[in-house]
């Protein structure tokens, strides 16, 4: 893809963002491959493995998704954690940070005794570890891409700072090839038996890899100024306690924009897998083959669509996505229930399209909502508090839905109800293409200043 590229400013160079930009991309490659490995294996594996087995497959597959969504709850509880110290000490220290706690604990999921072995202790410690993993996975999305975003020129931002995202599809990618490639030299019993945790066992790779390229970067400018005038001033708060005080609005719109992304994206992700073995009865491998090309679509998309958030403004693009995106399900579920390969790839593909509108611009606009002394906290707040009740719950109610129902219907209801809130959040949001990051420390320690200045009066 050729791309007219803008001047960074602050004498970073083309080269040296670049090379954030492949940092960041790095570790977040890593830390999503091995999250949404676990997504992926919560369907085809662990529904056999970890749980006893119910009145039907979608009862496991149901506990399987309990389990997934407890990395879902730790997200918050990391963002804020690696919110705060990210804001205080530095982004990349942290980032490093949330690299090996992933690697660690998506690793020693593969070394997990089976119900069978221990019975529920089994499921206990996939928990334990599935904990670990969302606190670390918590902490690294705000860091990645604010890295890139902070070093970053105003009128190129989104189309940068897109990278990182385009980052979690080619995870997705590395985890989808690693699966399909087990399950197509190994008997279905061996996959089940131990072929599955070699795919969990090679992210001891991928994050020697990423730690090594993270550890050529450095934060950016603006941060580090914005990190010595805290220190002279002594009197910087860096809590999600004051983020909520000062910037209310930017949180609450960041959650609102986040809502039906975050919904869409595990619907057309994780719960499709289930819909096309449970429901349709497709085969393993051609459900692998179909994501992996969706994913390779999505990939070049996210940085398309962030470039046009550049042009057009932040809000438009989020609009169009967020509206397209509210009809996906009415029309992709009964192309799935066709059983065509060509079809099915199709609506996959149609909806990671839809999605990457609203996802690419993401970094960005969340980061034009902050100043640089609590940008960390906020971004993280508002992106990873959503995933409670969004993402988390997605692929659970989704199941239910269809347990219940029977009918793909209520579920694309429920994907229109979520992109409907993320419509409002849009039209209430500020637009902030070409935004000045230091205008907006500027006007924060302005504010500051201002109700200092009230506080000697009185």
């Amino acid at each position: 893809m050729s791309v007219r590229v803008s001047e960074p400013r602050e004498g970073a160079g083309l080269s040296g963002l670049r090379r954030v930009v492949a940092a960041s991309m790095a570790g977040t490659v890593v830390e999503w491959y091995e999250f949404f490995l676990y997504g992926t294996a919560a369907t085809l594996v662990f529904n056999k493995v970890f749980f006893a087995k119910g009145t039907s497959d979608l009862d496991a597959i149901l506990a399987a998704f309990v389990t997934y969504a407890v990395g879902f709850a730790a997200r918050p509880l990391g963002g804020i954690v690696f919110g705060h110290f990210g804001d205080k000490y530095g982004r990349k220290q942290l980032l490093q940070l949330s690299l090996v706690l992933v690697g660690a604990a998506t690793f020693l999921m593969g070394c997990l005794p089976t119900f069978a072995q221990v019975g529920y202790w089994a499921p206990a410690l996939l928990v334990a570890l599935r904990f670990i993993q969302g606190f670390a996975v918590g902490g690294e999305w705000g860091g990645a891409v604010l890295l890139v975003a902070e070093h970053s020129p105003s009128k190129s931002r989104a189309f940068w700072s897109s990278w990182p995202q385009a980052a979690v599809p080619l995870g997705n990618m590395l985890a989808t090839v690693v699966l399909l490639t087990l399950t197509s030299t190994l008997s279905d019993a061996d996959f089940l038996s131990w072929g599955w945790r070699v795919a969990f066992w090679l992210s001891a790779v991928v994050v020697l890899v990423g730690y090594y390229i993270r550890t050529k970067i450095t934060d950016a400018p603006i941060f580090v100024a914005a990190q010595q005038l805290a220190e002279q001033e002594k009197a910087a708060s860096f809590s999600a306690v004051e983020v909520l005080k000062r910037y209310p609005r930017g949180v609450f719109t960041a959650m609102g924009l986040r809502f039906g992304e975050n919904i869409s994206y595990y619907l057309m992700v994780t719960f499709s897998i289930t819909y096309l073995k449970v429901h349709v009865g497709a085969d393993t491998k051609h459900i692998l083959w179909w994501l992996l090309a969706a994913h390779a679509v999505h990939f070049a998309v996210i940085p398309m669509a962030g470039r046009l958030s550049d042009r057009l403004g932040r809000r438009t693009v989020y609009l169009i996505g967020a509206v397209v995106t509210g009809t996906w399900g009415f029309f992709a579920f009964p192309m799935m229930d066709s059983g065509e390969n060509l079809v099915i790839l199709s609506a996959i593909i149609i909806g990671l399209v839809f999605h990457g509108f609203m996802y690419a611009g993401q970094p960005a606009i969340m980061a034009e909502m902050f100043p640089t002394r609590m940008r960390y906290s906020g971004v993280s707040l508002g992106y990873q508090v959503t995933s409670i009740v969004a993402g988390s719950l997605a692929p659970i109610i989704a199941v239910r839905l269809l347990d219940t129902y029977d009918s793909s219907v209520p579920i694309a209801l429920y994907l229109a109800i979520a992109c409907a809130i993320t419509v409002v959040a849009v039209v209430f949001a500020r637009e902030t293409k070409g935004m000045d990051l230091q205008a907006i420390d500027r006007a924060d320690a302005e504010a500051v200043a201002a109700e200092a200045g009230k506080g000697l009066k009185v």
